[in-house]
């Protein structure tokens, strides 16, 4: 099974301006490097076998019929490799030069591909391209020619490529939409602009841009060293840019080479789960000429980054950003349903841990939307078998802190009621005896805000919700979720936001204390010296490793076989595989067992592109079987 990576690379060599046997001999070094070093796309610049800055050399017949020869050359040289290169060169067609793309692969010619957006410079030598694919002779054989080809990979079906040249990819109506809509998941970009101040910078945008509207990847070849200077210096920038994110760059007078690895299976997810997509018009059959080519595509030794944490952004600016705007999204839909319903109070079981911890602080900014005096939040701490002294006193001192209500309402009285009224021996810490606590806790939540009009405000997470880690109809259950789509790593980053921009000593040295304490249901006895007995990650495993691996199976429905290559790349040196694949099938097994819990959460807002709510985040069966994902790890070990 393959994993959908497919290294590619830009390339932008040392030519001579109307040198062709020169340029056709670094172009061949360039695509030999690349390929040395895994390419199987390999791009280089416009007009690259004669050079873009030819100007009238351009009407010569032998400029013309070397850079067709040397075409073939190249063609010829590069035969034995397993690459597919497109190089510029200006091409005659029916007594009209055109400024091309020509891809070629296996020692042939596969297609022609014109530029159509030509300068008013450029008019003076070159015809703008037709979209309609037409046939011509090449060396006894018909190739396509327009700019409406796409070749296709016969080993990689979602592996389709189109090209574009020069100012196509600035274009009003750029042809690479039409491209993308036809099918192509790459875009080669062939270019020769001169470095102007900021320019670089642009194209940067523009191709980065680009890639995220179109959900494709680019790879970007600018011409460079040894262009004419007459009026103007090239920089040999390069490009490898995939769904809105720069996988690999050569500034302008750097090294020439831009190489990664697109993920073309995540390209095409990402289509699949897009309505733009979904609704816009396919072009027809007629419209298009696909051209199959053959690549071994098998899996490449990735150089890209994996991000070991999809949910939080690296930048800190762009995080704390992050971090404030969730929780607007989280109070402002909290305010909403209490203003809906005509509510002025809200009850929260504050526990000491994390969850409940953001559930507070979301509750309290609601509150300040709203208008009201905080004192209508009513904070119930309910101590009990596994209760600690140290989460116990964070949650008493952090409700304080806010302003909000504090209660306490012991539970252990009550459940040891309930364990002699069903018969449970309460020295047996089955599931029983843990479940009663946390409904027991939900019980009082819920009758308590029903004698005074309030509430209740969900604490549990997006992690939890998709281990299934959570009591059903214990704190499962709410009267409005407000954390139910923010994983457990995103909600510690939350609270530490809170903690540095609160300007409250106490709550910034309480919610600090709160994010140093293991994350715990405590349902069991704590240990001899007062800590902990409890921790949920000894238990199901390390939710950053969880989290991981949610994103990438509900944002992109990867298969198991590539979530575990991506966890092992991501989190090299801090897990080893062995320990990946253990939590990852414990993972598979408990996502598709505990469905039943997600078919029935309450209502909560959305905050990003990954969530459960059986109300849009997540269509699946509560019956669904994972002995498919989980037969394809056992395959691994």
């Amino acid at each position: 099974m393959q994993d959908g990576f497919v290294k590619v690379a830009a390339c932008s060599p040392r030519i001579r301006v109307a040198d062709v046997a020169h340029n056709v001999g670094t172009c061949v070094d360039a695509i030999f490097d690349a390929a040395q070093a895994g390419a199987k796309v390999v791009v280089l610049p416009e007009l690259c076998l004669t050079g873009a800055t030819c100007g009238d050399l351009f009407y010569s017949d032998v400029l013309i019929d070397a850079a067709l020869e040397g075409v073939f050359a190249i063609a010829q040289a590069t035969i034995d490799l397993d690459v597919v290169a497109f190089v510029g060169a200006p091409i005659c067609v029916d007594g009209k030069l055109y400024d091309c793309a020509v891809a070629l692969g296996e020692g042939e010619i596969l297609a022609i591909v014109p530029k159509r957006s030509i300068t008013a410079a450029q008019a003076r030598q070159f015809s703008a391209g037709p979209q309609e694919v037409s046939y011509v002779y090449m060396d006894d054989e018909t190739v396509p020619f327009g700019s409406h080809v796409l070749l296709s990979c016969a080993t990689l079906p979602d592996l389709v490529v189109a090209a574009e040249v020069g100012e196509d990819a600035s274009a009003l109506v750029s042809p690479a939409a039409e491209h993308v809509c036809a099918g192509a998941t790459l875009v080669v970009s062939l270019a020769a602009s001169p470095s102007l101040v900021q320019a670089a910078q642009s194209t940067r945008d523009l191709i980065r841009v680009q890639s995220e509207r179109f959900a494709c990847a680019y790879v970007f070849a600018n011409a460079g060293a040894g262009e004419s200077t007459t009026d103007a210096v090239y920089g040999g920038q390069c490009l490898v840019a995939e769904k809105g994110a720069i996988l690999s760059e050569a500034k302008p007078f750097g090294t020439g080479l831009a190489i990664s690895e697109i993920d073309v299976l995540r390209l095409a997810a990402e289509r699949r789960g897009s309505s733009a997509f979904r609704t816009a018009a396919t072009p027809s059959d007629e419209d298009y000429a696909v051209e199959e080519f053959v690549l071994d595509v098998q899996d490449t030794t990735l150089t890209r980054a994996i991000d070991a944490f999809p949910f939080i952004p690296d930048d800190d600016s762009e995080r704390a950003g992050r971090c404030e705007e969730i929780l607007n999204i989280q109070a402002h839909a909290l305010a909403e349903r209490m203003r809906s319903i005509g509510c002025k109070q809200a009850v929260v079981g504050i526990s000491g841990g994390l969850d409940s911890t953001l559930a507070l602080l979301v509750t309290a900014r609601a509150f300040d939307v709203l208008g009201l005096d905080r004192s209508g939040i009513v904070a119930i701490t309910m101590p009990g078998f596994g209760t600690t002294d140290r989460t116990h006193n964070n949650a008493w001192q952090l409700t304080e802190a806010l302003g909000a209500t504090p209660r306490e309402i012991p539970i252990g009285k009550a459940v040891r009621q309930h364990f002699q009224d069903i018969g449970h021996d309460e020295s047996v810490h089955n599931a029983a005896y843990e479940n009663a606590q946390a409904r027991e806790r939900t019980q009082i939540l819920m009758d308590v805000a029903n004698d005074n009009g309030g509430i209740v405000v969900g604490t549990g997470d997006l992690s939890e919700l998709a281990l299934g880690w959570a009591t059903y109809n214990g704190d499962h259950m709410s009267m409005y979720a407000v954390n139910g789509a923010i994983p457990k790593t995103l909600i510690r980053y939350i609270v530490r936001h809170v903690a540095a921009t609160c300007e409250n000593e106490r709550e910034a040295e309480v919610l600090l204390d709160v994010l140093d304490t293991p994350v715990s249901p405590e349902l069991l006895p704590a240990n001899e010296d007062g800590t902990i007995a409890q921790q949920t990650e000894d238990l199901v495993g390390p939710y950053e490793l969880h989290d991981f691996f949610l994103y990438q199976l509900l944002r992109y429905s990867f298969s198991p076989r590539k979530i575990y290559r991506l966890a092992c790349v991501a989190f090299a040196g801090e897990y080893s595989d062995e320990t990946i694949l253990k939590w990852l099938k414990v993972f598979c097994r408990r996502f598709f067992s505990q469905q039943f819990k997600r078919s029935c959460c309450p209502d909560g807002p959305a905050v990003g592109s990954v969530g459960i709510s059986p109300r849009g985040g997540l269509a699946m069966p509560s019956d669904a079987a994972s002995t498919l994902w989980l037969a394809e790890l056992e395959k691994i070990g």
